[in-house]
């Protein structure tokens, strides 16, 4: 069966797809078959750009954040993943010098604010990785959620995803944990969780202290969110259909790897572009070896991780049933586009 065109998304992180992207990889590839690549998040139309949050179109790949394919294929969509991508990232808690928390433990009694979105008709993502990141800081103090007040913080906006969107000023997109920022200065909460480039960025300029560090802790238990790890997932039909076009794209997405590795200072410089903030931030929230962390594998310690995050999710609501993660995880690209490399 022909096919005409396919679509694509991925999120402001640190991924092989945003950098096999930038490099014009993708659409080279798909071009040398005779197929058009389209953006999801350029869209115009809505209901476009809401897949991907709920990966329902066909012929679409995706690759970033793991908590809305999770929740999708919780919710009966068929998809695969065919790839994972393990880049460990600044997650803390943060509060003001004024506050007097100086440690974890500190935390107990305290009010922790979580931004909610409650008329999301989708799942509330920024919610569940406020919450993880709090239940890992509070479990490296033997405290649990009990233990403190969570300060629910509504907000009526959309997760607004499309570039150039006036509501933006100018810029690529909206930046997190202005609800939480401004809650903090109105002394409504004592901490809040940020992760990444974004949240490292945030702490720098308020002058926060970091009250829990926990994006490289050991234990992946700990260090397991929204960011870590991120799958590459594709829809069945996509897979079921057009195996070869999906191992071109696995192919073409792990070779990013080695590319990196030959030009950090440029792996660097298109993560921190995707981002939307200064390579330093990327160095300071990442890691100098991040260009060494853009692998494309399936090693069975990430897929024990998206199992763990699953019955988080699973216990707090986020998700509406379980499912089998193993059966979610389709190795055949993958091992398909080693053979080609050894070939």
């Amino acid at each position: 069966m022909s096919l005409d065109s396919v679509w694509y998304t991925r999120c402001p992180a640190p991924t092989p797809l945003s950098i096999a992207h930038q490099l014009g990889w993708i659409d080279r590839q798909f071009q040398s078959s005779g197929v058009i690549v389209r953006s999801i998040r350029d869209s115009k139309d809505p209901a476009v750009r809401q897949s991907h949050f709920t990966h329902a179109l066909d012929y679409s790949f995706r690759q970033g954040g793991n908590i809305p394919p999770i929740w999708a294929r919780s919710g009966g969509r068929e998809t695969r993943v065919v790839g994972i991508t393990t880049t460990d990232e600044f997650q803390a808690i943060i509060a003001l010098p004024a506050s007097g928390i100086r440690s974890g433990v500190d935390l107990k009694g305290r009010r922790l604010g979580v931004p909610r979105k409650p008329n999301e008709a989708i799942v509330d993502f920024q919610r569940a990785t406020a919450l993880k990141g709090i239940v890992s800081a509070l479990s490296l103090e033997g405290l649990t959620h009990e233990d403190v007040e969570l300060v629910y913080l509504d907000s009526s906006e959309a997760n607004l995803i499309e570039r150039g969107n006036a509501a933006f000023l100018g810029l690529k997109r909206r930046y997190p944990y202005g609800d939480e920022l401004l809650a903090l200065a109105r002394g409504e909460i004592d901490a809040f969780f940020v992760k990444g480039a974004e949240g490292i960025v945030l702490a720098n300029q308020i002058g926060a202290t970091v009250v829990s560090e926990f994006g490289f802790h050991p234990d992946a238990k700990i260090r397991i969110n929204n960011g870590t790890p991120r799958p590459l997932t594709v829809d069945a039909r996509f897979l079921d259909e057009h195996f070869d076009l999906v191992t071109d794209l696995v192919e073409t997405i792990g070779a990013v790897s080695a590319w990196a590795l030959a030009n950090p200072g440029n792996a660097v410089r298109f993560i921190a572009n995707e981002i939307g903030v200064g390579e330093d931030a990327i160095w300071a929230a990442n890691g100098l070896d991040v260009h060494k962390h853009l692998t494309l594998s399936l090693e069975a310690n990430q897929i024990a991780a998206f199992d763990h995050f699953k019955n988080f999710l699973l216990e707090w609501g986020f998700i509406p049933a379980d499912f089998n993660v193993s059966a979610w995880i389709d190795g055949r690209p993958l091992e398909a586009a080693g053979r080609r490399a050894a070939a």
